[in-house]
C-alpha cells in the first residue's frame, strides 16, 4: 500500500484517486470519534462528509510532513463543536436538559450527581501525570486559551511540538477522567 505521504502529496496535486485511498483509509476512524459524541448517525455522516470536503477543498495546503491525522481530526473537531452548539441552542435540547433536571428527584440519582468540586480534584490528580512540559502546554491551552502558535512562540518550541505534547498530554487527562466525560467534554472544549 502505498504510504501517507505520498498519497498526501498526490491529493496536494489533485488526485482525486489518491483522495479516494485517503478517504478509505481514515473514514471509519473518523466516523467513530465524531460518533461517540453526537450519538447520530445522520449528524455524524455530515460531519465526516464536511471534513473530507474540507481536505479536498483546501488539498494546495495539505503538507506531507505534518501529521495528517492531527489535520483531519481537527478539521472535524471544529464541526463537531459546531454541530454541539447548534444542539445546545435548540429548543428540543433546551426541553431534553429541563426534562432530566426534572427527573432527578429521588435521593439515589442525587448521590450519583458528579460534583464539579470532584471534577476539579481529580483533573489536578490527573495533570500530575503529566510531564512538566505536557502539564505547561496544557493549561496554557485549555486554562488560559492560548492558541498552538502562540504557545510555541511563548515556550519558543516548534507548533508541532506544542501539538505532539498537547495531544499526549489530553489522552492521559481523558484516560484519567473517563467517569467525568461529559464535564470534561465541555471543558476542553469550551463554548
Amino acid at each position: 500500500m502505498i504510504e501517507e505521504r505520498a498519497l498526501l502529496l498526490l491529493v496536494k496535486a489533485g488526485s482525486e484517486k489518491a483522495y479516494y485511498t485517503l478517504y478509505k483509509m481514515w473514514v471509519s476512524r473518523l466516523y467513530r470519534f465524531v460518533y461517540q459524541y453526537l450519538k447520530s448517525e445522520d449528524a455524524t455522516d455530515d460531519i465526516v462528509q464536511e471534513t473530507f470536503c474540507r481536505i479536498w477543498t483546501n488539498r494546495e495546503k495539505l503538507d506531507p510532513d505534518s501529521s495528517f491525522k492531527a489535520y483531519l481530526f481537527t478539521i472535524a473537531y471544529h464541526f463537531l463543536i459546531k454541530e454541539l452548539r447548534r444542539q445546545l441552542n435548540n429548543a428540543s435540547m433546551e426541553e431534553y436538559v429541563e426534562y432530566n433536571e426534572n427527573a432527578r428527584i429521588s435521593e439515589e440519582d442525587a448521590e450519583k450527581d458528579i460534583d464539579f468540586d470532584q471534577f476539579c480534584k481529580a483533573l489536578q490528580r490527573a495533570k500530575a501525570n503529566l510531564s512538566p512540559r505536557q502539564r505547561e502546554i496544557f493549561e496554557l491551552n485549555k486554562e488560559y486559551n492560548l492558541s498552538v502558535a502562540e504557545i510555541a512562540e511563548h515556550l519558543s518550541i516548534k507548533e508541532q511540538v506544542v501539538r505532539n505534547q498537547l495531544s499526549i498530554a489530553l489522552k492521559i487527562i481523558r484516560t484519567e477522567l473517563q467517569q467525568y466525560s461529559f464535564i470534561l467534554l465541555l471543558f476542553l472544549y469550551k463554548f
